[in-house]
């Protein structure tokens, strides 16, 4: 058997208990330590999970000496903790978003390339049960070629200091989703409206066209709640059928052109796992450290964090200045 991955946490928020909860339970992974800048919520936290507390990343690294470090800190402050992680030539799992600029993206990748560091990043929502399978069916060709495809998410806010945070942080998804589904998106035309918090713009409806000539739309908001029904919404329509995702976890229901029959999936009476979005990121991490183990490259490169900021930087210009803009 293979001795146990050392992995350490950097982030004492509530996601961050989700990263201590995963690696905690798994029998080939030691929680090595936790890293948060207040010492009493460090220290809180990695009692919870039955190790160490630290408030100083290098610090951390001297002693615990660890083969993995997963990063959930607040959205905004990422790129300089995970600059001085990938400096110190530690492999890494970041949270999305990657950081909120290009140029600093294109510092973190470059420095992950010059030092030959595995650099993943947590885009969950791949994991979900109803995504891969209708990343099956796609594949598969059973929808044909694809003609349009639609993302819907949103829920109450989560605000920081960027005007266009729910796009760049919570869209993040879509952006990658429809891409892992569909392909490239080779342009993006864009809304936006900040008339629930001026100077923020909450809401946005962006039309995308892909590379392989399809169309498709992306709708995120900040103004609606995860309360109500049908929160998130995937649909992928082709020449042959349709599918769609409701609520990440929930459901996948697959039609045929011209047939009222339809194939779904949704969670079994014991199949709890599946149903749970929390436990798609523990599905990523099974992916994660198998990569890490064998060699190989990350399921998520972090690259594909840059990617949907790019995306994103595309729809931000074309919001301003009234264009369609090519990304």
């Amino acid at each position: 058997m293979n001795e146990a991955l050392k992995v350490a946490v950097v982030g004492t928020g509530g996601w961050g208990a989700q990263h201590a909860r995963i690696l905690s339970r798994r029998h080939d992974v030691e929680l090595v330590g936790i890293v948060g800048r207040d010492p009493g919520r460090t220290a809180a936290r990695a009692a919870e999970f039955a190790t160490t507390p630290f408030t100083d990343i290098d610090t951390m690294l001297d002693q615990a000496r660890p083969d993995l470090v997963t990063v959930c800190l607040p959205n905004e402050v990422h790129f300089g903790p995970t600059l001085h992680l990938l400096q110190r030539g530690v492999p890494l799992l970041v949270e999305k978003p990657l950081v909120f600029d290009l140029e600093e993206a294109d510092a973190l990748l470059a420095e992950a390339e010059r030092r030959g560091v595995f650099f993943a990043i947590n885009l969950n929502h791949r994991y979900a049960e109803p995504v891969q399978r209708a990343k099956a069916a796609i594949d598969a060709g059973e929808l044909g070629d694809i003609v349009f495809a639609t993302w819907r998410f949103g829920g109450e806010p989560n605000f920081g200091t960027s005007p266009h945070a729910n796009l760049i942080e919570t869209q993040v998804h879509g952006l990658d989703m429809l891409e892992h589904l569909c392909g490239p998106i080779s342009s993006v035309a864009a809304q936006m409206t900040d008339m629930t918090r001026p100077g923020t713009y909450t809401t946005l409806a962006v039309a995308l066209r892909f590379a392989s000539g399809a169309v498709g739309s992306l709708v995120g908001s900040y103004d609606s709640s995860y309360a109500y029904p049908d929160t998130q919404v995937i649909e992928v329509n082709g020449t042959e059928g349709r599918l769609i995702i409701e609520d990440t976890v929930k459901r996948l229901t697959l039609s045929v052109a011209g047939d009222e029959m339809r194939r779904v999936w949704e969670a079994g009476y014991f199949n709890d796992e599946a149903r749970t979005f929390e436990y798609t990121f523990d599905r990523h991490m099974d992916a994660v450290l198998a990569a890490l183990r064998a060699g190989q490259q990350p399921p998520v490169h972090a690259r594909e964090g840059r990617r949907a900021l790019e995306l994103a930087m595309g729809i931000i210009r074309s919001f301003e200045e009234g264009v369609r803009i090519a990304v």
